[in-house]
């Protein structure tokens, strides 16, 4: 690929809207279930309020997520994945498997690196 293709490849703007490890779990979980905000603010407890609000609106520009409002006293706002969010999942699945399968490497691995640079 050229530079000029690859600083106009799609995969660049698609990963970027979804590389953060806040948006990652939040779509972890909603792939879970349905939920409303105070629900996935317990789920992801070291998630600021203003990160999470940040995060979901993202996620539903970019049309992974849909948010529903019930016009209740207060408002309940409840959170899913659309088809689109839904097509993801397997992939960050397997992201998430393979993550798991090499963990203990992986930190092996920053901790020689920190031996290394120290």
């Amino acid at each position: 690929m050229t530079d000029a293709e690859i600083a106009g490849c799609p995969v660049r703007g698609v990963v970027a809207g979804i590389s953060t490890k806040w948006s990652v779990l939040v779509l972890l979980y909603l792939s879970r279930q349905d939920m409303r905000f105070a629900a996935l603010r317990r789920a992801i407890p070291d998630i600021s309020q203003r990160v999470l609000t940040a995060t979901l609106r993202k996620l539903q520009r970019d049309g992974l997520i849909w948010r529903g409002v019930k016009p209740t006293i207060p408002p309940q706002v409840t959170y899913g994945l659309t088809p689109l969010g839904r097509s993801l999942i397997s992939q960050l699945s397997g992201l998430a498997t393979w993550a798991r399968q090499n963990q203990a490497e992986i930190e092996a691995a920053r901790r020689a690196f920190e031996v290394l640079v120290e």
